[in-house]
């Protein structure tokens, strides 16, 4: 199957799980404010441009002349999204990590969220890859 028409077959699941993805990440974003989870500023950096921007302009490019770059820039964003939760959610031993998060109200709302961010992060990154192979 050539690249045109594994992006086209793909074109619809790949913009319904940015879009998914866009409402776990402002969820998720949510928690953080509630609870306090604060970021710094590079890290809300990434946040707005990589995990939310990038996303969302690649899904609109589906639908013009440049759908590759926009499969690229989905499976690209999503995996570096991916990492980012990762490392923060799940490696790293900060503020972030779902295990020391501060018993709160939210507590467990940030857990699910960042299993799901994790979770629509890797569907995105493998659903762009399979659009972008040749």
């Amino acid at each position: 199957m050539n690249l045109l028409n594994c992006v086209l077959r793909l074109r619809i699941p790949l913009a319904g799980i940015v879009l998914v993805h866009l409402a776990v990440a402002l969820w998720h974003g949510a928690t953080h404010a509630h609870i306090p989870v604060p970021l710094t500023s590079l890290q809300s950096a990434f946040v707005t441009l990589i995990i939310i921007i990038l996303p969302l302009i690649g899904a609109g490019l589906l639908w013009t002349r440049y759908w590759s770059a926009a499969a690229w820039l989905i499976t690209l964003s999503m995996l570096a999204s991916f990492l980012f939760g990762l490392v923060n959610h799940f490696v790293l031993h900060s503020p972030d990590y779902v295990l020391e998060v501060p018993a709160h109200a939210w507590r467990h709302s940030f857990v699910l969220s960042a299993v799901l961010v994790a979770v629509t992060e890797a569907i995105g990154t493998v659903l762009g890859f399979m659009a972008t192979r040749r």
